[in-house]
């Protein structure tokens, strides 16, 4: 009787145990599921659709923003346009100088700036630098060392540590400076030598940024705050952070910034929204284009109601990721067909995050048209509500078709089998990518 009792309970237990484990890890895999699938199954509609001019009220309200007016906003194209003015800017400043980016990496023009903001910081000058800890990694070592000992307070965003690891896929991908609470910078730039020139060659990228001034200071400087206090736990507050900003200019402008928060991001809203207003014209130019299904039906409803969509990527010989225009051109058939126009960008990675809608409103920022930086990174875009600007932009577009290939449906859908299978295969990591 012994022996059979303990040969039931020997029995009985590990039957017990292997159900409760397979209990506990699908209970564990539907909850990261979940986590993880966060808005990706919500289809974006608009109940009222309107023109811009309509929607402008709700854009900037639902990108939990606000239109600020008296800005004095400029557009700069490439290296030699935002460098020289962003060291001149940092020469001048008086209080403080901040700095969040997403790559920081070596050569000249890194040791340039930092250079600079350690004679700022040894003036007296608060300087607080804030680097993605992948994308910013070269900062660690000699130009870490140099900042500190002038005074300067440098931090990592989410460092790969133990305590990170759920957030190990959360980048901050935000690229801005603000210099005494008065001026601000955004752009697609990153400190390094690929980032300077004018767009000449491979080795030198193609980009766009905003200098600013103005009331849209005060939301710039909100934005960089909110991830600094996370950081480091300092909350800067003050006149001398956030002063009374009397108008500087005559342009209308607003902020969408995002962290992962689980829901629909501001920053997918407002490029959303911005193509459903347009009612004549859209450009976007972006280096990494993976619209998901509602964003490719709004292009191709845009097109159907009579809007002009005009798209720019870099190719695939040109960009720092071909994996991800491979993944991109999964889904060119289905815009091609809709009549929207692509083009490849061929003479260097392409790296600006633009919208340009009807000629009057435009957006410029980090964001990049993608799954990653609408739910895994954080991002900032400024929308610019200003003709002037929106000129610009599209004067840069026409200039930049002499070094891209329109793609058209016919071609596309002939591409040989094996530039398919490559497509095919990238998109599988679409929303990683």
């Amino acid at each position: 009787m012994k022996k059979t009792y303990m040969r039931a309970h020997v029995v009985r237990v590990p039957i017990v145990a292997f159900a409760g484990m397979l209990f506990t890890i699908i209970a564990m895999s539907i909850f990261l599921w979940s986590s993880w699938r966060g808005p990706r199954d919500t289809h974006l509609t608009i109940s009222n659709p309107g023109e811009l001019q309509t929607l402008m009220p709700s854009i900037v309200g639902l990108t939990q923003s606000s239109l600020d007016a008296g800005n004095d906003v400029r557009l700069l194209q490439n290296g030699d346009g935002f460098f020289p003015l962003l060291l001149a800017e940092i020469a001048n400043a008086k209080e403080s100088i901040h700095v969040e980016s997403y790559i920081w990496e070596e050569g000249e023009i890194c040791n340039q700036v930092a250079n600079a903001l350690a004679a700022k910081a040894r003036q007296g000058v608060e300087v607080r630098v804030l680097v993605d800890a992948s994308g910013g990694r070269h900062l660690h070592g000699e130009l870490e060392k140099l900042l500190k000992d002038a005074g300067a307070k440098v931090a990592f965003f989410h460092p790969i540590r133990l305590s990170n690891i759920g957030r190990i896929n959360n980048r901050d991908h935000r690229k801005m400076v603000i210099i005494d609470g008065r001026i601000a910078f955004t752009g697609g730039y990153g400190f390094s030598k690929t980032w300077t020139g004018h767009a000449q060659d491979k080795q030198h990228f193609r980009d766009s940024g905003l200098r600013m001034a103005g009331p849209i200071v005060n939301r710039m400087q909100g934005a960089f705050c909110e991830n600094w206090t996370e950081e480091t736990g300092e909350i800067v507050a003050g006149d001398k952070y956030f002063p009374r900003l009397a108008a500087s200019g005559s342009t209308a402008a607003h902020v969408a910034y995002t962290s992962p928060h689980g829901s629909v991001s501001s920053v997918q809203i407002l490029y959303y929204m911005a193509i459903k207003s347009a009612r004549h014209e859209i450009i976007i130019q972006n280096p990494y284009l993976l619209p998901d299904d509602d964003a490719r039906d709004a292009l191709v409803d845009a097109v159907k109601r009579g809007v002009d969509v005009k798209i720019m990527v870099p190719a695939a010989s040109s960009t720092d990721s071909p994996v991800v225009q491979h993944a991109s051109h999964h889904h060119f058939g289905t815009l091609l067909k809709g009549g929207v126009k692509i083009w490849e960008y061929e003479k260097t990675l392409l790296h600006q995050k633009i919208i340009v809608v009807d000629g009057v409103w435009s957006c410029v920022g980090s964001t990049n048209f993608d799954d990653r930086s609408f739910q895994l990174n954080d991002e900032i875009t400024v929308g610019v509500l200003d003709p002037k600007i929106a000129a610009g932009l599209r004067n840069a577009f026409a200039d930049d078709l002499r070094f891209a290939q329109q793609r058209h449906f016919e071609e596309w859908k002939n591409r040989s089998l094996w530039h398919k299978l490559k497509d095919g295969v990238a998109y599988l990591g679409n929303d990683q990518l």
